[in-house]
């Protein structure tokens, strides 16, 4: 019975597998031009299967591939490279180039006239940079003869942009196409899941389908995951249900040790100012590879161009580790939230929560203590979060303080776009959203209202609350005021959290 994998590429006798045909037809007709060209995409994207799926339909068409992966070779010197590309060569080309040198290697392959080979090249930047270059130009040169001799085309795979880096490496290497593996598109995520379906019978409640193709935003490796831990935790159950999506995404927020999402965590610390800035304000960023920010985290597979040419973040399920990765969990806060205002009064007697009480006391809170005590800093002294972070890790941490105190849940659930998050909290059974903003403008201000009524709708929560810090430096129109409103038939209760740039922080 073939399973959900989570390491490795796919076999399809073996694994669930998208055949991604379309695909790999972009791929032959590249290798029947006899063009060179690379594949990148961030890591667990798919490629080293796509590139496996590539070779054999090419196979069927009388070319000879090798695939070979060079991931560890930073440190080889070039005799330990020249062995295992020789090595790789005569399993898959038969071909005996050993004892060569790297320039007689590609010589005698110039001579080679009765073959047509395909060469691929996984994890290219793992290659030694000593010897890097002149495999690139040995490449570069038999390229221009390529009809006169066997190798036909080369396919360089990476997890960085291939084409930047053989032009930094060879330049002018401008002989590369570029091939992207793009995530899986919705209908390709519910493909999949109905391979498993069919093949045991188990099926997945529609809401789960649509939470994994949103969570992962399609990116396979995780698409794969999310699937696999939900039928390993659930082996029995005729028909895996939203509160076993909820467990799954809680495992993977708190308790997977995941090597491709410590990468992100270990890239956002690099730029964490930036990331933040993303993760808390809405301000339209142009999307610039040119910024090495940008490029570092784009490459990593965190952020991406929009359709507005602006950054937006490419998983939500990066973007929830990152925020919790950055939340301030301890600084001793929490014996300071309910002195002035007692925490069982924001429980009414049926059960629900008091919004009222509850903001009164976060205020009473923050005129006390202000946000400064969520502001993280580094063993120089210099401040590690920028402000806006502290604003919404203090109320983060106020509201988590009271769903733990009655054993509520709570599950934040992101948007690909900068600087909002939703937050659904349930206590005692009642469900509310909450969305935190700080303020930039009227007409965001206005909008972010609508924003939160769609969103309610989608879900089927008829409560929101609306909590917009705003700074007592600026005047605001009669608009911007606490109030209780019905938009869309969802009751949005808007609050105000003022605060003052100089002194609150």
């Amino acid at each position: 019975m073939r399973y959900f994998n989570t390491s490795g590429p796919n076999r399809p006798y073996e694994h669930y597998t998208l055949m991604r045909e379309k695909l790999v037809e972009k791929g032959i007709r590249l290798v029947n031009a006899e063009r060179y060209f690379t594949i990148w995409a961030p890591r667990q994207t798919g490629k080293s299967t796509y590139f496996r799926l590539l070779a054999g339909e090419i196979e069927k068409k009388g070319y000879s591939s090798a695939y070979i992966n060079f991931e560890n070779y930073k440190n080889e010197n070039l005799q330990s490279f020249l062995l295992r590309l020789t090595g790789e060569l005569i399993k898959f080309w038969g071909v005996d180039l050993k004892n060569k040198s790297l320039g007689e290697i590609f010589y005698i392959i110039e001579n080679i006239q009765n073959k047509k080979c395909v060469l691929i090249i996984d994890e290219v930047e793992g290659i030694n940079s000593e010897y890097f270059g002149d495999f690139l130009h040995s490449i570069r040169n038999v390229y221009h003869s390529r009809e006169k001799h066997c190798l036909k085309s080369v396919i360089l795979v990476g997890v960085t942009n291939i084409l930047g880096v053989v032009q930094d490496h060879a330049s002018p290497f401008n002989i590369a196409d570029n091939l992207p593996i793009d995530y899986f598109t919705k209908e390709e995520v519910y493909e999949l899941l109905h391979q498993h379906e069919t093949e045991t019978g188990q099926l997945f409640d529609e809401k789960v389908k649509e939470k994994i193709s949103y969570i992962t935003a399609g990116q396979p490796g995780l698409v794969n995951g999310f699937a696999w831990k939900l039928v390993e935790d659930n082996p029995d159950k005729k028909k895996i249900e939203y509160d076993d999506y909820l467990k799954a995404e809680d495992w993977y927020l708190r308790k997977a040790i995941d090597k491709n999402i410590s990468n992100i965590i270990n890239k956002a610390k690099q730029y964490r100012a930036f990331v933040e800035k993303l993760l808390f304000r809405e301000a339209k960023i142009t999307f610039d590879i040119d910024r090495e920010s940008i490029k570092v985290l784009h490459t990593n597979g965190i952020i991406k161009e929009n359709s507005e040419k602006n950054i937006e973040f490419w998983v939500p399920l990066y973007k929830k580790r990152l925020y919790k990765y950055f939340f301030p969990y301890e600084n001793g806060e929490s014996d300071q939230f309910f002195r002035k205002t007692p925490l069982e009064d924001v429980i009414t007697k049926e059960g629900k929560i008091n919004f009222e009480k509850l903001i009164e006391g976060y205020k009473s809170y923050v005129k006390r203590r202000s946000f400064k005590y969520f502001r993280e800093k580094d063993d120089d002294g210099n401040y590690k979060n920028i402000k806006e972070a502290a604003l919404v890790y203090s109320f983060e941490t106020y509201i988590q303080y009271v769903i733990q105190e009655y054993e509520g849940k709570s599950y934040l659930e992101p948007h690909t776009g900068l600087g909002r998050s939703d937050l659904i909290i349930n206590i005692l059974g009642n469900e509310s959203v909450i969305e935190t903003k700080i303020y930039k403008s009227i007409l965001r201000f206005i909008k972010g209202k609508k924003q939160l009524a769609y969103y309610c709708k989608s879900i089927g929560v008829k409560d929101a609350v609306y909590l917009v810090f705003t700074p007592n430096n600026i005047d605001y129109t009669e608009s911007v005021k606490e109030q209780t409103e019905k938009i869309d038939g969802i009751k949005i209760r808007t609050y105000l959290i003022e605060y003052d740039e100089e002194k609150d922080f």
